[in-house]
């Protein structure tokens, strides 16, 4: 092999760029040369020539060495007592008059203080740096902390160097929270005995935006969650998942998915019932515009389409929220109010990141009313920076703008919060479980603030797989290991702990993104991207930490082509697992695994958003849409997912025939099928209550007899994707006998 190729290859596996992929058809696909060199230089790293690959690789073998200390340590709180490890330069003779200072504060304030010698600490290695003896050194602290956050800063003098250094210490528990309800840590944690689960609970999921009602104004709003999850309480229904509600550009057709977003940290306005902030009561013309029978003919037009006009609705909410800004900054901002008062606590818990997106959104929507583009890398240079003289000169000039964004932020957490506290008014142990994305918009809030973590030119998608045999790419880059552990895991805590606020439970998805993910260098086809290793240890005992201490239970997507390392570390951490019954089988075998084959640690469903509903996936709909929108890549693979699909459909009857869950003769009259589908769909959800899952997610659009997926991978404009409402009203969901029906299938296995 040439020298080049070598150098890069070195340099590849020294950045955690994994050789090669295995997809899920069993074909092997290593990283070329020109994939390896893409994503080298979305980290910042020169590889254009042998000399540039040996410089790069010398800075990379060396850094540990040149690094005083960590800028991040993550420890489990059992691994303490403290120790820390040092690189100190130190010249021949030196060794005598070395010192170390140590200062360790805690999240309170308090300081600890500690002094150490090179007698008081143990010397691991010496290597030469740069001509300069260098000293790897052990420091043991001789104390325990409790888990948190903690600031260490670090002195080193000697005769000839002194040197300052900043560590973000982290002080994490073993596992994610879990409810003293739902048993003790699972048996499949070492060393502890083998318990079953005390309580199981069932819930239902749900598209909020798809919610079709008699009062919204076109799409699922807070006050509509609130209702259905009322009304699933009184079913037994112990939770309510919703798709992520981040804030996205709210522009069709690549700017309306919730998983694509502007930012994972704030949340869309759409989702407010604007009619029940109390300054939209009370400012005269927010009523006058309300009332108006212009705007009464939008919101009937908007209500009674079978899909949603995101930008239409955003444009008459944003109407609405900037008059109810208004009287709020006129009556209660000037007057130093109660309710002012508790708006700027809100400001002041947020701190510099609420600044930020109020600066940035104020920034778009200036260059949107200039006609300029969306995306903030195509604005002019000097608005890039959001420290530049000119960002700092609009800031100034914009402040109340900004403000009405700060207030929309403390309105949707209000309404956030209020739904949340009226689920646990109702008895749902859980109460509200929420979506984290993996990723957000290259183009986006997220992007323009952290930018120094963002790699460029590189979008994060997934290798090959039955529902997408092409791959997929998401349209959003990925955050760079290196600089995440860098900053002291600033942002990923900032995002986790955001997403936690007000929820039960989290789903992580794409939860292989903790331990890799698929970088795919801009321009080339999913086939052509490679995985890039992530600090998975550090990420998973952070969320940990954010789980126990906001309650929140944590679940893991894990689908996909996960190996069983990842899925056993996911269960030491106690993060709940992913089981959909499509991919439950008894492999190579394409049978059914029977329910008390199934985990324990788990979440288990019948289907997601980007896969077919039960009621789709029996007709063979997702794979009519791929058909007609050429998303096979060749006509044999189409034709051997049907062939499939037919033989999945009598594996599943059979199945759910051998638990005496169907008559033996059900299936026999496939022109029947419509008019046995709600026994059918019982069925499917009796059979995964009858499992150890701890939880069992029922699809709403399952129950309701819903058809189409909500989301078509692989497509952006051709498919209907994130737009399609129920085709039921939620007036008539709550009376759809279905449902009563399914709370008592699910009440005899104690759900």
């Amino acid at each position: 092999m040439p020298e080049y190729e070598e150098l890069l290859d070195e340099l590849s596996k020294m950045c955690g760029i994994v050789p090669e992929y295995c997809d899920t058809f069993g074909n092997c696909h290593p990283a070329s040369a020109d994939t390896k060199k893409a994503i080298l230089g979305a980290m910042g790293l020169s590889t254009a020539t042998v000399e540039e690959l040996r410089s790069s690789i010398a800075k990379k073998q060396n850094r540990e060495w040149t690094l005083f200390v960590e800028p991040t340590l993550v420890i489990l709180q059992t691994e303490q007592p403290l120790a820390l490890s040092m690189h100190v330069p130190v010249r021949e003779g030196d060794e005598q008059n070395i010192s170390i200072q140590l200062a360790l504060t805690d999240e309170s304030g308090h300081k600890d203080h500690f002094a150490f010698t090179l007698e008081t600490a143990n010397i691991m290695e010496r290597r030469v740096i740069d001509e300069i003896p260098h000293l790897k050194i052990s420091i043991n602290l001789g104390i325990a902390k409790e888990t948190g956050y903690y600031d260490l800063n670090s002195v080193y003098k000697s005769a000839d160097f002194a040197i300052e250094g900043y560590t973000r210490l982290i002080i994490t528990p073993e596992a994610c929270y879990m409810p003293e309800r739902m048993g003790p840590v699972p048996a499949e944690i070492p060393g502890q005995p083998a318990v079953q689960a005390k309580t199981k609970t069932w819930g239902l999921c749900l598209n909020l935006y798809a919610l079709a009602s008699g009062r919204n104004w076109g799409i699922g709003d807070f006050t509509d969650l609130r209702e259905i999850g009322e009304w699933a309480a009184g079913l037994g229904c112990g939770f309510i998942g919703i798709n992520p509600l981040h804030s996205i550009p709210n522009r069709p057709p690549a700017g309306i998915s919730p998983y694509s977003p502007l930012s994972r940290l704030y949340k869309n306005h759409v989702y407010l019932d604007v009619e029940l902030i109390p300054e939209t009561i009370s400012s005269d013309e927010a009523q006058a515009l309300i009332k108006g029978a212009d705007f009464q003919k939008t919101i009937e037009e908007l209500r009674v389409s079978r899909t949603v006009d995101y930008e239409k609705i955003a444009d008459i909410k944003e109407q609405v929220l900037q008059h109810a800004f208004d009287y709020f900054y006129d009556n209660h901002l000037l007057n130093d109010t109660p309710r002012a008062a508790g708006f700027k606590l809100y400001m002041a818990a947020e701190g510099e990141l609420l600044e930020d997106y109020a600066l940035f959104s104020a920034v778009q929507q200036r260059m949107n009313e200039l006609e300029k583009p969306a995306n903030w890398r195509d604005w002019p240079a000097e608005f890039h920076d959001k420290n530049s003289g000119q960002v700092q000169e609009f800031k100034k000039a914009h402040e109340k703008a900004m403000l009405c964004h700060k207030y929309l932020q403390w309105i949707i957490d209000g309404q956030h919060e209020e739904v949340c506290r009226r689920f646990g008014r109702a008895g749902m142990p859980i109460g509200l479980y929420q979506d984290l994305a993996v990723g957000s918009s290259d183009g986006g809030f997220d992007a323009w603030t952290a930018r120094g973590l963002i790699a460029q030119g590189i979008d994060v998608g997934a290798p090959p797989d039955d529902f997408n045999p092409s791959g997929q790419n998401w349209g959003f880059p990925p955050m760079m290991p290196e600089q995440m552990k860098a900053s002291g895991y600033a942002f990923l805590i900032r995002t986790i702990r955001k997403n936690m606020r007000h929820a039960g439970a989290l789903r992580i998805d794409h939860a292989l993104g903790m331990f890799r993910l698929f970088w795919i260098p801009r321009g080339v086809s999913a086939v052509e991207g490679a995985y890039v290793i992530y600090p998975s240890e550090d990420i998973l005992r952070i969320i940990a930490l954010e789980s126990v201490r906001n309650k929140t239970i944590v679940i893991a997507e894990d689908l996909g082509t996960v190996g069983e390392d990842v899925r056993e570390t996911l269960v030491r951490c106690r993060m709940l697992s992913y089981k959909l019954i499509y991919f439950e089988r008894n492999y190579p075998d394409p049978s059914f695994k029977i329910p008390s084959r199934y985990t324990d640690l788990a979440l288990c469903a019948v289907t997601t958003h980007d896969l077919p509903t039960l009621c789709g996936y029996l007709a063979g709909r997702d794979m009519e849409a791929k058909t007609r929108l050429a998303l096979y890549p060749n006509e044999e693979m189409m034709l051997r997912q049907i062939g499939e699909r037919l033989r999945d459909k009598g594996l599943l009857f059979e199945a759910l025939k051998k638990e005496g869950l169907l008559p033996d003769n059900f299936g026999a009259n496939p022109e029947a099928m419509d008019e046995m589908f709600p026994t059918l769909c019982l069925a499917v959800y009796e059979y995964l209550a009858r499992t150890p899952c701890r939880l069992l997610a029922v699809s709403l659009d399952d129950i309701i007899g819903t058809m189409d997926q909500q989301n078509m991978p692989g497509t952006i404009d051709s498919y209907p994707n994130w737009i399609q409402k129920t085709p039921v009203s939620l007036e008539k969901i709550m009376v759809n006998s279905l449902f009563t029906a399914l709370s008592k299938v699910l009440g005899k296995n104690y759900r």
